[in-house]
Parts: structure tokens; C-alpha cells; sequence
């Protein structure tokens, strides 16, 4: 670990990132609460609907490791503020855009602002949390807020005006993003130079085999937390007869245990180790998920509560052991853990809503508890946190060899 990212906590830093991040993900959160509007205003079918979701999203996560990679090699801090500047852009353009390509670009153009934050947010994020998996919990839990204050953001602001008013939307990241251009400048000082920039016996190995298994068991999480976003009000609606409304807040009180257990997860990881949580939660996730179908309403509204709070977990602690296991690749290794990682997720949690419609929700749920038991396995191999932290001791007798050119 360098010295930069072992002066502990810097809360100010911590504060400024995890507001860009509040902002770079209701981008994301707002898009599936602008789809009714849009299908009012210009007819659009479910299929084209559809698609413009699939659009933000791809632009948001899949083409994170890229710009991890580009952060990795030049460091350019601003990429943060820019990328909350064009999410916040793109998503004001939204109501303005009168045809299908045109909201098909400004959607393409939020999503890859969105996607050129988190590389470099999360990476400056680890430096400024001092290694720590409870910093790194704050920053993760902007994303969480993120995501809810989304679609109360399009109701407060369509709702009341309008897609004219669309822009208005925009005016939180514009704020943010100009907050952050400010600190970034400060935080420049306490960043080490970029991968690109150091020679290779400067950088400690990388675990490329323990990081895959990581993200393997980031996937698996994600298929579970998002497929259950979609059951959960269905199946209260339609197995157990409740209304939307009792739907709905149950699914709030899911999503906001979950923002819980990602704080909860980082402060006990700093404690008792970071590999033991990881296991722990993805154990706890596969009881509960085996109990999920069989509960009663009281019983299956309290078990969602629990698993939204072991699968969220680890997501900050897994974004701190992604960097630890990649050193001086930090945006990479966010770009895939924050990125692709949810991406995969989200696409296997779409073919488990296939699997749902030509079975059942309660057989999808029977399915669930496989994709954590696939969790628990790659959790379970990897390292010890002491045999982590030992690697980069070894590598000052032992240099690194040469990297093949890219």
C-alpha cells in the first residue's frame, strides 16, 4: 500500500467524492422513473422503453474498466467532476429530446459521463479513505442515496413541470461537479503517480487470479440484489394480495437496509477482517434466500429486509480488496468491481426475470440461493488478509519482471 494511502481518513475529501457519487448515480436511478412520462409523451412501445434503460446502463458499467484503465495510466482527477458534469447534462437533455435518437444520445452521453466518474472517483475514494473498508463505506453509500433520491428527484421535478422541466434535473450534478473540480485540485497533492508513470519494480504484483474470483463473487451478488428488486413487489402483489403501496415501501425498506449493510460491512471489515466478512455475508445471503419462498408476508417482508443488508454487505469492502489485490491499478480494478461486475449482474438477473415468466416467481426464488452459494465459493478462495497485505514486503527483494508491452 503507498504511503499516500495510509494517512488515514480524510473526511472532507471522503465528503466531496461521495457527493459526486450521490450525483453520478441518481442518474442511473432516474432513468426508470422517466420511462412512463416518455411513453405518454411519444408513444413508445415497451420493447424501445426498454432499450433506452439498456442504454444508460451499458454506457454507465460496462465500459468502466476502459476508463479505469485510461485513469490508471494518466491520472487526470478532473475525469471525476467531468463525468458528474455529463451524467448531469445528458439527463437535463432527456425532456428536451423530441425524437428517439435524440434520447438515445443524451442517455448514451449521461451513461458515459457516469461511467468516466467511478474509475477515478472510487480510485482517489481509496487513497482518501486511508485503506480503510469503513472509508470506502461512505463512498459507497453515495451511490446507494444515489439511486433512491432519483426517482424522487423526476417526481419532484417532471411530476410538477413536466419533461420541459427536465433541465432542472441537472442543476444537483452542475453544483457537484463544480464542488469537486475545486477538491480534486486539493486532493492532487496526496495522489501517487499513475501506473503508467512508475516502473514496474515500483509496483507490487498483481493478484490477477484472487481479483477475478472477486468479481466473480460481485456478479453473483449483484444477479441476487437485482433480480430481487423486481419479486419482491411482484410477489407481495400477486402471491399475497398486498397493495402497491405496501409493495413499495417494502422495497424502500430493502434498498435503504441495504445503503445499512454497506456501512455496517466496511466497519467491521477494518475490525475483524475483510475476507471474513465477505464469507459471513454471502453465507448469511444463502440462509436467508433458502427461507425467502417459504415465509409468510411478516416473514418474507422481514427476510428481504435482512438479505438487502448481507448482499449490500461487502460492496465497499469488495471495491478496497479489488484495489488491494491490482496495486497502482485502482482505476481498473473499480472500473470493474463498481462496472462490469453490476453490468454482468444485471444482464443474469434479466434472464432470471426470463426464467420467472416462463416458470414462476416463486420457482425464480428457488433458484436464487445458487447464485449466492456461487458467491460463498469464490469468497472462500481467496487469500487470507495477512497474506495480502505480506505481498508487497516480498516484492522489495524480489522486483517485478518486466510487463509485456501492451
Amino acid at each position: 500500500m503507498s504511503a499516500a494511502a495510509t494517512r488515514g481518513l480524510d473526511v472532507r475529501g471522503m465528503g466531496v467524492l461521495s457527493l459526486g457519487h450521490v450525483c453520478a448515480d441518481l442518474c442511473q436511478g432516474a432513468v426508470p422513473a422517466l420511462l412512463p412520462t416518455l411513453i405518454a409523451r411519444d408513444g413508445l412501445s415497451l420493447g424501445a422503453a426498454t432499450a433506452l434503460v439498456s442504454i444508460a446502463s451499458i454506457g454507465s458499467s460496462v465500459v468502466q474498466p476502459i476508463f479505469g484503465i485510461w485513469s490508471d495510466r494518466i491520472s487526470v482527477p478532473l475525469l471525476a467532476p467531468l463525468g458528474v458534469l455529463l451524467g448531469a447534462l445528458g439527463l437535463g437533455a432527456v425532456g428536451l429530446a423530441h425524437s428517439y435518437l435524440a434520447l438515445a444520445l443524451a442517455l448514451a452521453v449521461s451513461g458515459l459521463g457516469v461511467a468516466l466518474f467511478h474509475p477515478e472517483g472510487a480510485r482517489m475514494a481509496g487513497i482518501v479513505a486511508g485503506g480503510q473498508a469503513r472509508g470506502m463505506s461512505y463512498f459507497a453509500l453515495g451511490g446507494n442515496v444515489g439511486f433512491a433520491l432519483g426517482p424522487a428527484l423526476v417526481l419532484l421535478v417532471v411530476g410538477v413541470g413536466g419533461l420541459s422541466a427536465s433541465p432542472f434535473l441537472a442543476l444537483p450534478g452542475l453544483l457537484v461537479a463544480a464542488l469537486m473540480a475545486v477538491e480534486v485540485r486539493r486532493l492532487a497533492g496526496r495522489l501517487p503517480r499513475p501506473a503508467g508513470r512508475r516502473a514496474a519494480s515500483e509496483l507490487p504484483p498483481a493478484q490477477w487470479g484472487p481479483f477475478s474470483r472477486l468479481a466473480g463473487a460481485a456478479v453473483a451478488r449483484t444477479v441476487v440484489f437485482f433480480a430481487l428488486q423486481a419479486f419482491i413487489p411482484i410477489y407481495l402483489i400477486d402471491h399475497f394480495g398486498r397493495s402497491h403501496a405496501v409493495a413499495s415501501v417494502a422495497l424502500i425498506a430493502v434498498l435503504a437496509a441495504g445503503a445499512i449493510g454497506t456501512l455496517v460491512g466496511g466497519r467491521l471489515a477494518d475490525r475483524i477482517g475483510r475476507r471474513r466478512i465477505i464469507v459471513a455475508a454471502g453465507v448469511a445471503l444463502t440462509a436467508l434466500l433458502l427461507v425467502l419462498p417459504h415465509a409468510g408476508v411478516t416473514g418474507f417482508v422481514g427476510v428481504a429486509v435482512l438479505i438487502g443488508f448481507a448482499a449490500d454487505g461487502p460492496f465497499a469492502i469488495t471495491v478496497v480488496v479489488g484495489q488491494q489485490y491490482l496495486p497502482g491499478r485502482g482505476g481498473l480494478a473499480s472500473g470493474v468491481t463498481l462496472g462490469l461486475a453490476i453490468g454482468i449482474g444485471g444482464l443474469l438477473a434479466a434472464a432470471v426475470g426470463a426464467f420467472a415468466d416462463a416458470t414462476s416467481v416463486h420457482t425464480a426464488l428457488l433458484v436464487l440461493p445458487a447464485f449466492s452459494l456461487a458467491a460463498v465459493g469464490c469468497a472462500l478462495s481467496l487469500p487470507r488478509d495477512d497474506a495480502v497485505r505480506q505481498r508487497p514486503r516480498r516484492l522489495e527483494r524480489e522486483p517485478e519482471p518486466e510487463p509485456l508491452a501492451s
